[in-house]
């Protein structure tokens, strides 16, 4: 038996969690409604055709911070994880102070995300601190692009109203007036679902952090990088710096071991095809190197997985 899943058995008894059989596991993803529950259930059809005869559900969460929790509680087997929150949940750092989730794992990643702050043109807010005072959702409930938005946002001394809900409520609120904007998730290199949809009937734009916000969510939130959405990104926007994380599925070496996480990790990179179809800007990514450049900033990775990931074409 491996030292790694010597420590999964162990930490397994300790905890009364039994690590999962490969043929049956639960996929913690986020909301229904997002483009990210469309790749999820991309992967659970990647990790099947690589495992045959497994049967991989997906499940319907609040993102992140929920699938940390649900990990924690055994709910689910592997979950959607944005890197910020990994690396503080990993240390115990913001919501999950003490009650680090030290074994948690990365199972593979599959993109960078960028925040979208989007709000309506005819709201006249053309920054961030513009926001204070005003009805704005901040992200799906549970989320790491909520609890990234209102970490940074504390550090910024901006209070907006927030409202909290679905992200089709954030689309009725932003049609309808009642919300200047939303903050969520998104691929860098295409407008996501919700903000295309808010396009069709809406004039929208998507605000920027100053050098100085950078610099001081680098200094105050782990795992937070940034990008730049050119100008044009959508109509009559300027360029833009937004932050961006690297997005992974995760577990925990008390939920899954070697043999387990080294299946799913080769089913996702030798069935990348069933990935890109759904999301096609998938098809120039590196998921081998992109695993390797998140150990840099905090995020372990399970011993099998890695296994696979440091042979892989």
């Amino acid at each position: 038996m491996s030292k790694s899943m010597a420590l999964a058995a162990t930490l397994a008894t300790i905890w009364g969690i039994a690590p999962v059989a490969a043929q049956n596991l639960s996929l913690g993803a986020t909301n229904s409604t997002s483009s990210h529950y469309q790749i999820a259930v991309a992967m659970s059809q990647a990790i099947e055709a690589g495992n045959p005869g497994s049967t991989v559900t997906v499940v319907e969460t609040g993102a992140s911070v929920d699938n940390v929790r649900r990990l924690v509680r055994g709910e689910i087997d592997l979950g959607l994880v944005a890197g910020d929150v990994f690396v503080q949940a990993r240390q115990g750092l913001g919501q999950f102070e003490g009650n680090a989730v030290d074994d948690l794992v990365a199972l593979y990643p599959y993109d960078n995300s960028v925040i979208n702050v989007v709000v309506r043109s005819d709201s006249g807010i053309t920054e961030l601190a513009q926001l204070d005072g005003r009805p704005f959702t901040p992200g799906i409930r549970g989320s790491g692009g909520e609890l990234l938005i209102t970490q940074s946002f504390a550090l910024f001394g901006i209070s907006p109203e927030f409202s909290y809900g679905t992200v089709n409520d954030a689309i009725e609120g932003v049609r309808n007036n009642q919300l200047v904007g939303y903050s969520k998730y998104a691929a860098a290199a295409s407008v996501d679902a919700t903000l295309q949809t808010l396009l069709t009937s809406v004039d929208m734009r998507i605000l920027g952090f100053t050098p100085e916000q950078q610099q001081r969510v680098m200094d105050n939130i782990p795992g937070v990088g940034f990008a730049t959405l050119p100008e044009g990104f959508i109509r009559n926007n300027p360029e833009v710096v937004t932050p961006s994380v690297p997005i992974v599925y995760a577990t925990r070496l008390s939920l899954m071991d070697d043999e387990t996480a080294r299946q799913i990790a080769e089913a996702i990179g030798e069935n990348r095809q069933i990935l890109i179809d759904v999301w096609p800007q998938l098809g120039g990514y590196d998921f081998a190197g992109s695993i390797m450049e998140t150990i840099d900033i905090g995020i372990a990775v399970h011993p099998g997985a890695l296994s696979y990931w440091e042979t892989a074409q």
